[in-house]
């Protein structure tokens, strides 16, 4: 499937349906203004001029609400139609590249101590986060962004791929997710919810929906009975003498469970239509079976359960309206659905959780599917089941940049050349090719494809020192804040999986002398512990560690001088490269040197 031409076509499609929506809602919209101003002018014949009996506004007030009903309909399918649009145009833009700051960015998931997430650029404006993710629920932001920042297993790596091959192929699911995760609050917390499951039930008396029920409509009764005169006023009095009782008696409590359900429990009501969505679909794949599983509890969809907390939302919501809050002491309906709430939380409160992390799942699982989908020159790829350090490339590519300007290159590190030192000139391409092998590495171990025509990588920890800033405020100097950063890669080392290191520019924050003993030092400790990396430089006296450390070999980038006007070619050459830009580069902006 040809993927811009199924989304170009599809996003046509909708933009018609939308269209054509807008003019129904438009057309039911004057119908109901027509029928309203028909309405008052019989009520006008009826109560002014007594000419007709009120039986005549009948058919007018029926029909208005079948038409309200009805523009509701077109309303929300118009809404959901103009979704789609987005939705396959941001699909678009993606696979033209002109994704870049329209997306989330996960900037709320960006950690300064973390051991690659900044220098590899995985949050922020054009990050790897804002390429991949389609999620909508927070949960499912907060799954993406976790699997990014912490590789997986291989196990479940491969659970994860197989589960993402299979929604790549599900286009109509994976719409529906977007669409309908679209009605899910931003702001949902699934700690919050999971929290709200697990608290302590507050118990009720067994007779309180029993009793309620028979008070409430003795109460109505009572109520009707008094203003037709038919009874005394004191049995009603007698029956509002009990319902302040009880209310006075379970007060505390029914304030603690309508407080939990106003700051939790309203949230959950809304996943009713996406999870019944997901509950319809058959899946293949084990790891996607599991989960459609979780989604239900002794036998019952999550749907129907969540549907029925929508409903006491629903009614706890009514219970503002200001003829609802005269009856609602009379019909004691806090008291009654607060101990329904309680029934609620009893029966499925501790499945909260699972459901949440489900959906979020589904989320994430489905924005890698995308990915798949909208990179069809991208591949899975190869997770080795060894305990050494590996990482070969084919036609290695960095997956931000866009695919028109992208130079590929192969590359292949591993027990038997565990490090390469990178030499070249300034904007050769040292750092973007730091960063392709450290992203690709994230994508490959959190379950999704790569940006090259084959990967074999091995389980590594990610270590990378590109990215480093003084800090005023905690005063620290550049390379002070480059050597911190150096002893967390060199501490990743003393956990069992191999580290992957990504050195860009090593200790350039010190004299050459110092440079080398110190660049030497470091190179041979992250050796013994068995990691693989790279290490780039335009400083050609770093070049020769390889002289220093066994295992070290040298490669480069070449530019070369039109003019005034530096060409570069970005294909990785074996050695030391042989020439420096930087005087060039200061001649062509003017500089007199």
């Amino acid at each position: 499937m040809d993927a811009l031409a199924e989304y170009s076509g599809r996003a046509s499609r909708f933009r018609a349906a939308e269209e054509q929506l807008r003019k129904q809602f438009d057309r039911i919209g004057n119908w109901r203004l027509g029928i309203a101003v028909a309405a008052a002018v019989l009520a006008w014949l009826i109560f002014a001029r007594q000419a007709l009996g009120p039986w005549w506004l009948l058919a007018p007030a029926l029909l208005f609400v079948a038409l309200v009903v009805w523009h509701q309909r077109v309303l929300r399918r118009r809404t959901m139609a103009q979704r789609a649009v987005q939705f396959y145009d941001r699909g678009i833009a993606r696979m033209q590249d002109r994704w870049q700051g329209a997306g989330s960015n996960g900037e709320r998931f960006r950690q300064a101590d973390h051991a690659y997430a900044d220098d590899l650029d995985l949050f922020g404006k054009g990050g790897l986060f804002e390429l991949l993710a389609t999620t909508r629920t927070a949960a499912g932001e907060e799954t993406l962004a976790k699997w990014l920042l912490q590789p997986a297993t291989r196990e479940e790596a491969l659970r994860r791929q197989a589960a993402v091959t299979e929604l790549s192929r599900k286009l109509d699911l994976r719409e529906d997710i977007a669409l309908l995760a679209e009605d899910v609050r931003a702001d949902i917390e699934a700690e919050a919810l999971a929290a709200w499951g697990r608290a302590p039930i507050v118990k009720f008396p067994g007779w309180l929906p029993a009793v309620g029920t028979v008070l409430g409509l003795c109460g109505l009764t009572a109520v009707v009975c008094v203003f037709a005169q038919v009874i005394p006023l004191w049995p009603l009095l007698a029956i509002l003498g009990c319902d302040f009782a009880l209310i006075f008696a379970l007060r505390s409590k029914v304030a603690l469970v309508l407080g939990r359900v106003e700051t939790s429990g309203r949230d959950l009501s809304v996943f009713a239509a996406l999870v019944e969505r997901l509950e319809e679909e058959q899946f293949a794949g084990e790891r996607l079976k599991e989960l459609r599983a979780g989604l239900e509890m002794s036998g019952h969809p999550a749907s129907k359960r969540i549907a029925r907390l929508g409903r006491l939302v629903d009614w706890l919501d009514s219970t503002d309206h200001i003829i609802v809050k005269a009856l609602r002491p009379l019909l004691l309906l806090q008291e009654q659905l607060a101990a329904a709430f309680e029934r609620w939380r009893k029966r499925s409160g501790v499945a909260m959780e699972a459901w949440i992390r489900a959906v979020a799942e589904f989320e994430a699982l489905s924005s890698l599917a995308a990915t798949v989908f909208e990179r069809s020159e991208w591949s899975m790829p190869n997770l080795l089941e060894t305990s050494r350090g590996e990482f070969k490339a084919e036609t290695l590519k960095h997956p931000l940049i866009p695919a028109a300007e992208c130079i590929a290159n192969d590359l292949e590190i591993g027990p038997q050349r565990p490090m390469l030192v990178v030499s070249g000139s300034n904007m050769s391409g040292k750092s973007t090719l730091l960063r392709a092998v450290g992203l690709n590495t994230v994508l490959a171990w959190a379950g999704g494809p790569v940006a090259a025509k084959r990967l074999d990588v091995s389980a590594l920890q990610i270590g990378a020192s590109i990215r480093v800033n003084d800090s005023l405020q905690d005063h620290r100097s550049r390379f002070f804040a480059e050597i911190m950063k150096i002893r967390l890669i060199v501490e990743l080392t003393k956990q069992p999986a191999p580290v992957l290191f990504l050195l860009d520019e090593l200790l350039s924050g010190t004299n050459s002398h110092d440079r080398r003993i110190g660049a030497a030092g470091i190179v041979r400790e992250l050796l013994r512990a068995n990691a693989i990396g790279l290490m780039t430089t335009h400083d050609l006296a770093l070049a020769h560690v390889q002289q220093d450390v066994a295992g070290v070999e040298n490669v480069h980038f070449e530019d070369q001088m039109d003019g005034t006007e530096m060409r570069f070619d970005y294909k990785l050459k074996p050695g030391v490269v042989t020439r420096s830009n930087a005087l060039e580069l200061m001649r062509a902006v003017g500089l007199e040197v």
